[in-house]
């Protein structure tokens, strides 16, 4: 009879590491959405109380962040490769810790956007997180650790909101301490414990050339059918936008939401969405097949956005929920269509250039929806419509909706290829899934 196996210091020392990187995770998502329900208003209190102006700065502030997500993602993760992950993570940790201190302080709107543009730069490490997972878990147990990873982030997601929130009513800038507070005791624990994960000897001696955000998109022309859904999902992750882009605003204006009301509704949106996401995504599209689960998944998100357009009460917005939940169908579906059209190869610069998408939308979505809304409340607006961001979004996926019936009706009933995904860490999450600026 075998003794049971005891962990050796090495698998120890691998199991710290890999918890740390749970929690800096788990702490920044929790961090990001704790202020999800206040930075809006704290906007609109800084502005000097118009919706509609409020709306448009609102917008500013999402595409300063998600212009720096978008252009030091690739580069931290090329630092990350070229001095090591543990630098890079710590550092970063320490900035935003600093920053959300800095945000807690600013005493004017120019400094509160400078305080956003820096937590853009410094929530810009999950590249390095993941690549850490990759560097200490062996290829068979990967799928496992990014699907906890995962997990994390949903949980981050749904408590962060509702903390958010609590805090927020007591006052706009609690939150902001309180993000603080876990950056900074992240870093703290993360110092003891982190140890490096990628030795000097395999490290890049040069990896600006992978620093390149627009580089991977060329790919996406390389098949017609590539092309059509490329062009489906870029509608699909537009219209996204709107949810983070308006929703604590237009509450509060339409229904007269507080803090508390919004941060209970986004971590209901939260429970739903990874409920649908974590527990029924796979069986959903194993009964119903990647064709129908897109296309179906679209047409969940139109009703979705058209009940939250057209809810005159807040009870209606709330019903809407499951069918914006259940809208997260589309996407694995999709992404699984056109991974189909690449050969092994190049899967990781499909994830890569499927990123590209999700950034540039997340770049101008909130300049388009927050404008929209500004429009539509306007005291000179021709029709006063606040959930036309909503029908907007609603428009958006129906036209995703009509490409990608075209595309997939002209698609061959076989399967192109049996391409099987590369073994390489799925692309990071898009934390603008997030309702918050």
């Amino acid at each position: 009879m075998s003794s049971p196996a005891v962990p050796t210091p090495e698998r120890a020392a691998t199991r710290a590491a890999f918890v740390f990187i749970l929690i800096t995770v788990a702490f920044d998502m929790l961090a990001f959405g704790i202020i999800a329900p206040v930075l809006p208003n704290l906007i609109l209190q800084m502005e000097g109380g118009s919706m509609a102006r409020a709306s448009a700065v609102t917008g500013y502030f999402g595409f300063a962040w998600a212009t720096m997500q978008f252009i030091f993602s690739p580069i931290l993760g090329a630092w990350s490769d070229r001095f090591g992950r543990r630098p890079v993570i710590l550092i970063s940790c320490l900035g935003l810790g600093l920053d959300y201190i800095f945000m807690a302080l600013a005493p004017s709107l120019r400094w509160l956007f400078v305080g956003r543009i820096i937590s853009g730069i410094t929530t810009s490490n999950i590249s390095s997180a993941f690549a850490y997972v990759t560097d200490v878990t062996p290829p068979e147990k990967r799928a496992k650790q990014f699907g906890m990873v995962g997990a994390v982030f949903g949980l981050g997601f749904v408590v962060g909101p509702a903390v958010g929130g609590f805090l927020g009513g007591i006052s706009l800038r609690a939150p902001f301490w309180a993000a603080a507070i876990l950056s900074l005791a992240n870093v703290l624990y993360g110092f003891f414990i982190l140890p490096e994960s990628l030795p000097k000897e395999k490290r890049a001696k040069s990896a600006w050339q992978m620093a390149n955000p627009l580089g991977s998109l060329t790919l996406l022309r390389s098949h017609p059918e590539l092309a059509g859904l490329s062009a489906a999902m870029t509608l699909f992750y537009l219209a996204h936008n709107a949810l983070p882009s308006v929703f604590v605003l237009y509450t509060e204006y339409r229904y007269g939401w507080n803090e508390r009301d919004v941060g209970l509704s986004l971590t209901v949106v939260g429970v739903f969405a990874a409920t649908v996401s974590g527990g029924l995504v796979g069986p959903y599209v194993k009964r119903f097949g990647e064709k129908f689960s897109l296309l179906s998944g679209l047409v969940f998100g139109i009703l979705g956005f058209a009940g939250f357009a057209l809810a005159w009460r807040g009870s209606l917005l709330l019903a809407s929920i499951p069918f914006i939940a259940l809208w997260g169908v589309a996407g694995p579906a999709m992404q699984s269509l056109m991974s189909r059209r690449v050969d092994p190869t190049s899967q990781g610069k499909l994830q890569g250039a499927i990123n590209s998408l999700r950034a540039i939308t997340g770049m101008i979505g909130p300049l388009i929806f927050t404008q929209v809304f500004a429009l539509a409340i306007a005291k000179n607006a021709a029709v006063h419509l606040p959930g036309a961001p909503y029908l907007l979004a609603a428009v958006l996926l129906g036209v995703s909706l009509l490409i990608a019936y075209v595309v997939t009706r002209r698609s061959s009933s076989g399967t192109p290829g049996n391409v099987v995904a590369a073994a390489s860490p799925p692309a990071p999450p898009d934390t603008s899934d997030a309702v918050a600026t």
